[in-house]
């Protein structure tokens, strides 16, 4: 437990706030942009895409990973 809490000390990993639609991945979104050393538009492709069935917002996600894959082609090759 941390000094002045009565909450027991939980893994970031174990736990998420919102929901478990990374949680309950067997390889969580944020553990594959760090292991692979994205940066964030490129992570956020991955969280988008990892998320489109599971969070509820299934198109949108599918939108939202195809504006940040076309920002890193207008910013990285244009």
């Amino acid at each position: 437990m941390s000094e002045g809490s009565s909450k027991p000390c939980s893994k970031p990993l174990d736990s998420q706030v919102g929901g478990n639609h990374y949680k309950d991945c067997s390889i969580q979104p944020v553990q594959y942009i760090h292991a692979n050393k994205l940066d964030y538009l490129e992570g956020n492709v991955i969280k988008y895409i990892t998320r489109h069935r599971t969070k509820g917002q299934g198109k949108k996600d599918i939108e939202k990973a195809i504006h940040y894959a076309q920002l890193i082609l207008e910013l990285e090759y244009e």
